[in-house]
């Protein structure tokens, strides 16, 4: 798993994916969809889509995939080698979102919430298969939010599909397992050779497990902060943990252009400067009286 594409420009966001066995592009397969760090304030979210020919079910269950979140570090970089020398049956994508993406997708005019952005990276990431050649047929998904509303969603938009949706499926099916198994790795691969393209000093990169409820983390996160321009972009400045630390520690920010402010109620925008003044109606030029040409229309 080469995650250079992302480490070289980690502000955005990066899909990856392994070769399609001749197998899944032949016959009927399907897919399992799972993510790893949707819960962190560091790092990127990981969104993983395995799949796997149906005429090889049973090789895929000999492969022991698990739950990721029940393994080791060691031992999901083990079952992703064995996933890896299986490809003449089994493939797999992904789809990494960095901090910032996340973080600036949730703090938009529009709503926009981690459920919706999770659902469109699967709907994407099904998509990308699909259009890669993968004769998909039935797809089990891990849930993210309501599971009946969200199964219901991806029928929307697969009908051809078979859509299971389903609490804990990374334990419940292989399919799902290894899905979760390459997200996870991705995920410890790119926290662990993160850049910062900002200049930290003396900061330790000792941030602990990336979880709001980690000292570690809460220590990493008040020393890394600049007063004025927050945190780095390995950080979801969204998250409840860094805007408390921001609200008591960074310089406080007035927005007098606000239109969510009571207080700002009956003051002219901006853009009200700008806009064109209706003025009285022009008498046309006695050249179109004399030729007796009327206006039909307005421009």
């Amino acid at each position: 798993m080469e995650l250079g594409e992302f480490e070289r420009d980690n502000a955005g966001s990066c899909r990856l994916s392994s070769p399609v066995p001749e197998l899944c592009r032949a016959g009927p397969c399907c897919l399992g969809i799972d993510e790893a760090g949707r819960g962190p304030v560091l790092g990127p979210m990981v969104y993983a889509v395995c799949y796997c020919s149906l005429a090889k079910q049973e090789e895929l269950g000999a492969l022991k995939m698990a739950d990721s979140k029940t393994l080791t570090e060691a031992e999901r970089e083990q079952l992703f080698g064995t996933l890896e020398r299986a490809r003449d049956f089994v493939g797999w994508a992904l789809h990494i979102l960095s901090p910032n993406l996340i973080s600036t997708s949730m703090q938009q005019r529009a709503k926009y919430n981690l459920n919706a952005l999770s659902h469109d990276t699967a709907i994407g990431l099904i998509q990308h298969v699909l259009d890669a050649g993968v004769q998909a047929v039935e797809v089990f998904v891990d849930m993210v939010g309501p599971a009946e509303k969200y199964q219901e969603k991806l029928k929307r938009h697969f009908p051809e599909l078979e859509v299971t949706v389903r609490p804990k499926a990374d334990s419940l099916f292989p399919i799902v397992s290894a899905a979760s198994i390459c997200a996870k790795v991705a995920r410890d691969r790119a926290v662990k050779n993160w850049t910062f393209p900002e200049d930290l000093g003396d900061v330790r990169m000792e941030y602990g497990s990336g979880y709001p409820n980690d000292p570690k983390t809460k220590e990493w996160l008040a020393q890394c902060l600049d007063p004025v321009f927050g945190y780095p972009q390995f950080v979801r400045f969204s998250w409840s943990t860094a805007q408390t630390i921001l609200e008591s520690k960074a310089v406080p920010v007035r927005w007098d252009d606000s239109e969510d402010d009571p207080a700002q109620k009956g003051t002219r925008s901006v853009l009200s400067f700008f806009a064109r003044k209706e003025s009285s109606k022009r008498q046309p030029h006695r050249f179109f009286h004399e030729c007796k040409l009327e206006t039909v229309t307005g421009l």
